[in-house]
Order: structure tokens, then C-alpha cells, then sequence
């Protein structure tokens, strides 16, 4: 299990094979990648920047990949948030989830997106033309 919360982006790719590389019973994995979008709701956006507090948000995350792994037989986990400006087509987050059957990585990663977009301890705000 990994959770960076970081300014720099991410390689998706390098991800990937790190986790897949740590245990060869791996049969799975899946990936999600959020991105910035150039329109939402509010109207178009030009950029938009995620504020955490250190240390509270990376045990917040820690603490839901530990429930996940209670829920699923997973071989591993990888959740990757950035904070700072972003601008549209920027990458925001990468979720992993490696199992040995697909159908525990799914689930996983779902339940990790799910806990990242309504409870995680990350504050956005937009700027824009609305």
C-alpha cells in the first residue's frame, strides 16, 4: 500500500509496473486517472487548486486503503493526489488496485474513488470565466 499527496505529476505507466512488479500472483489490475475538466457547472475553467492539511489528509487516505484491504483480497494499492493549480487536462488523481481476480480490483477501486471524491480531506476551488 502507497499514498503520496504530492504537487508534481505522476507517470501512469511507471505506477502500473512498480505494483505489478512487487508480487507475480497479480491476475489484475485497474486504474482510474481524474483529470482536470476545461467546463463544469459552474462554467469554464481556467484553473483549479486543491488545498490539504499534510499529515491529516495522507492518514485519511491510509486509513480508507486499510478498509479497503479488509473488504478485499488485494496484492496491492497505489493512490496518488495532487494538490496545488492545476490547469484543464491536468492529471488530479491515480487510484491502483491490484488483486489476484479482477472482480476484487474493481470493487476496490470504486470504493477508493467513491471515498476520494465525497470525504477526502482536499478543498478545490476554481477560477475561471462562470
Amino acid at each position: 500500500m502507497s499514498v503520496s499527496v504530492q504537487t508534481e505529476d505522476f507517470d501512469i505507466a511507471a505506477e502500473i509496473d512498480a505494483l505489478a512488479s512487487q508480487d507475480r500472483n497479480i491476475g489484475a489490475v485497474v486504474t482510474f486517472t481524474g483529470l482536470v475538466r476545461e467546463m463544469t457547472n459552474a462554467g469554464a475553467v481556467q484553473t483549479m487548486e486543491f488545498e490539504h492539511y499534510p499529515g491529516m489528509t495522507e492518514r485519511a487516505l491510509e486509513e480508507i486503503v486499510g478498509q479497503a484491504e479488509s473488504r478485499w483480497s488485494l496484492q496491492g494499492v497505489r493512490i496518488i493526489h495532487r494538490y496545488g493549480p492545476l490547469e484543464p487536462g491536468d492529471r488530479i488523481v491515480l487510484v491502483i488496485t491490484a488483486s489476484r481476480h479482477r472482480e476484487a480490483a474493481f470493487e476496490a477501486a470504486a470504493f477508493l474513488m467513491d471515498y476520494l471524491k465525497t470525504r477526502a480531506p482536499f478543498w478545490k476551488k476554481e477560477a475561471g470565466s462562470h
